[in-house]
């Protein structure tokens, strides 16, 4: 499995990546063929997940940007449902125009394959073309401190003398948290009860009241609940402290060796979508994503750059993720509920 520190090793051609000017990019960009100048209306960004998640959010601080670069503006919409599948199937499907594009992630592109199997309605290689990485997401542990327990440790010795007492939530059945927590179960040897939200959002809301015991989600949606003592976070699947909560444990720290999970967005568009519109929205993406101001900010939410700087570098991470996820999943037995 890659480090996170690998993964976030920008090469130094991408940081000194000059910014786009907006003339240079909406008058100069290369056109299709027999096609009108692009983009010649608003270019819709479909999230496959709920409003208020870790890939809204990054979505929402990219496309003002992305808008003042391209010269229309950008439209988030959510499509919401099924791991994130729905949204990522109508955008296969959508017209490959350079109008509409997908916020693709870990869930909808890698996990999805080994989770739904023949059920999935799209190839996530032949069905989209790779247009820009974005950002990489790490996955911590939660509960709410009525369980009673500080550790890790605690927490698994709970789980093994409970087993199916309790119940845990993500932001939906088969995304990267939900792999993270049947990884989690599976590695440890418990049971606990899968309650999947329709977003991160509605599930944070029910932790924090207590109606789900445990959560598993990032750092970004947890930091403040876990500060202010609503809810305590055991541990970050990652080799690396969180930033946002340094004084939480890695889980190998905390005695769990081995265990990582996370998760990682990126931009897609329909397959047949033209090379230069793919080319010009890459370069859009990346500049949003480096331009100091918005890289900062994303790095307070803990979420860093990931290094791929072109669609064939994409292309190509996205291949070596399916081929160290998908096993896993399948051998995991986790299925989409």
């Amino acid at each position: 499995m890659p480090s996170r520190r690998a993964l976030l090793a920008l090469p130094a051609s991408l940081a000194g990546l000059p910014p786009l000017a907006r003339p240079a990019l909406a008058q100069g960009t290369p056109q299709p063929r027999s096609a009108s100048p692009w983009p010649s209306r608003p270019v819709r960004l479909v999230v496959p997940f709920a409003a208020g998640g870790s890939t809204d959010v990054s979505a929402r601080m990219l496309a003002p940007r992305m808008q003042a670069l391209l010269g229309q503006p950008i439209v988030i919409e959510n499509r919401a449902g099924a791991g994130g599948t729905l949204g990522s199937d109508a955008v296969a499907k959508a017209a490959p125009d350079g109008h509409t594009f997908l916020m693709g992630t870990i869930s909808t592109h890698v996990l999805a394959v080994g989770l739904y199997r023949e059920r999935l309605p799209y190839d996530p290689e032949r069905d989209f073309a790779a247009v820009a990485a974005t950002v990489l997401v790490p996955i911590c542990i939660t509960v709410h401190p009525s369980l009673g327990v500080a550790t890790l440790a605690e927490f698994i010795a709970l789980l093994k003398a409970n087993p199916g007492k309790y119940s845990y939530g993500t932001g939906g059945a088969g995304g990267s948290a939900h792999i993270a927590a049947v990884s989690f179960l599976n590695a440890i040897g418990a049971e606990a009860t899968h309650i999947p939200y329709r977003g991160s959002a509605p599930m944070l809301n029910d932790l924090v009241a207590g109606q789900v015991a445990v959560g598993f989600d990032t750092p970004a949606l947890i930091a403040q609940h876990h500060r202010s003592g609503a809810l305590r976070c055991l541990a970050i699947a990652t080799d690396e402290h969180s930033t946002l909560m340094p004084e939480v444990p890695t889980a190998a720290e905390a005695g769990l060796p081995g265990y990582k999970a996370y998760s990682w967005f990126g931009v897609f568009a329909p397959a047949g979508t033209p090379a230069p519109i793919v080319q010009a929205m890459n370069r859009a993406v990346r500049a949003a994503v480096l331009e100091p101001a918005t890289a900062q900010r994303l790095r307070e939410m803990e979420l860093p750059p990931l290094p791929q700087d072109s669609p064939a570098g994409f292309a190509a991470f996205l291949k070596s993720e399916l081929a160290l996820w998908v096993p896993l999943v399948r051998a995991s037995g986790a299925t989409a509920d």
